[in-house]
C-alpha cells in the first residue's frame, strides 16, 4: 500500500511556530543509540522511511494513471506532501536547507520541527521538549489523518485508519529505566567504561 503521512502545521505550544526542521540526520545523532531504544532503526524498518519510495512502485504508478496524473508520482506535489516531510513548508522552516525527499516521512512528520527541542538537555525531559515545540503525535490523531484519510487515493474505506493499532504499529519508545533520567544514565555508563579501561 502507498504510505501517506504529513507534517501538520500549527501543531504542539506556540514554540512551534518558530522552530525549524533539522532532518533525520540530526535526530539520528541521539535516537540511534540503543541505550534510549534506537528509535532511527525501528523507523528504517518501517514503512514511513519508505514512503518516497513507494512513490516508484508499480502501484504508484497505477494509480497516478488512473487519477490522471502528469509525470511520475515522485514528482507530483500531490502525492511528495504525504510521502516527504515538510514538503510543503517554506524554505525559511529548513535549519540547514530542504530535507532529502528519498527519507520520506522521518522523524519531524510527527514529531515537528526540532530546532528548539533537538538538544540532550531538552529531550532528557519530555515536559520541555513539548513546551520547546514537540509534537506528541500518541496523543494528537490529527497529526496522522492529515495524510491518512479519505483524501488519499489508496484509502480504504472499510478498514479507515485505526488510530491506536497504528500507534502500536509504529511505537518506538524511550525504555522506561531511561526515561527522563538519559544523561544521567549515560554519564554512569561512561564512567563505568573510563574505569573498565575505555573499551
Amino acid at each position: 500500500a502507498v504510505v501517506a503521512f504529513a507534517l501538520t502545521a500549527g501543531a504542539g505550544s506556540a514554540a512551534a511556530q518558530d522552530t525549524q526542521y533539522v532532518g533525520v540526520k540530526k535526530c539520528k545523532t541521539c535516537h540511534k543509540k540503543e541505550l534510549i531504544g534506537d528509535q532511527i532503526g525501528a523507523w528504517q524498518k518501517a514503512q514511513h522511511s519508505k514512503a518516497f519510495e513507494t512513490l516508484k512502485g508499480d502501484k504508484a504508478l497505477e494509480v497516478a494513471k488512473t487519477l490522471g496524473l502528469a509525470g511520475a508520482p515522485s514528482e507530483s506535489a500531490d502525492c511528495l506532501k504525504c510521502h516527504v516531510t515538510a514538503y510543503e513548508a517554506d524554505d525559511a522552516k529548513f535549519a540547514k536547507g530542504r530535507l532529502d525527499p528519498a527519507d520520506g516521512v522521518q522523524c519531524e512528520s510527527c514529531h515537528g520541527p526540532g530546532s528548539l527541542y533537538k538538544k540532550k538537555k531538552t529531550m532528557a525531559d519530555h515536559d520541555k521538549s513539548v513546551a520547546a515545540g514537540m509534537w506528541e503525535p500518541d496523543k494528537d490523531e490529527k497529526i496522522c489523518t492529515t495524510c491518512h484519510n479519505d483524501q488519499s487515493p489508496t484509502w480504504d474505506a472499510a478498514a479507515g485508519f485505526d488510530f491506536e493499532a497504528r500507534k502500536k504499529d509504529i511505537a518506538h519508545m524511550i525504555p522506561e529505566d531511561v526515561k527522563g533520567k538519559y544523561l544521567e544514565v549515560e554519564k554512569q555508563l561512561k564512567a563505568e567504561k573510563a574505569a573498565a579501561g575505555g573499551k
